[in-house]
């Protein structure tokens, strides 16, 4: 039987799962929100999630899939203009861009990636 590991296990859900060598994070939304823009707050998730990635052996190289939820999909250009400069050149990942309700109104991005460890 293969291993699941939990990290950051919550009542509703854990923050990081690993199985079988793949990595998948929950959606991550930036920590200080409220009042920063589009970009800020796109920054402030990738640096989450390279932590995230970093404390099970795993980094942005790694990253398989990523999934984007912007609340406005007219600042698709304005979030990409962080991710380009942050996603690995030659490694990067399958990818999808919605634009969705997000969890309260401070929110205008969230990511999700899956990755292998």
């Amino acid at each position: 039987m293969s291993k699941i590991e939990r990290y950051a296990v919550g009542p509703r859900m854990s923050g990081i799962v690993v199985h079988n060598g793949t990595v998948y994070l929950s959606g991550y939304v930036a920590d200080s929100a409220a009042g920063q823009s589009v970009a800020a707050q796109t920054e402030d998730i990738l640096q989450q999630i390279d932590k995230a990635l970093a404390s099970v052996g795993s980094d942005k190289t790694k990253i398989l899939q990523a999934t984007i939820w912007l609340a406005d999909i007219g600042t698709f250009a304005e979030m990409n203009s962080v991710w380009d400069k942050w996603v690995s050149p030659g490694n990067t990942p399958t990818r999808a861009t919605v634009e969705a309700k997000l969890a309260a109104p401070q929110f205008t991005v969230e990511i999700r990636v899956t990755a292998a460890q």
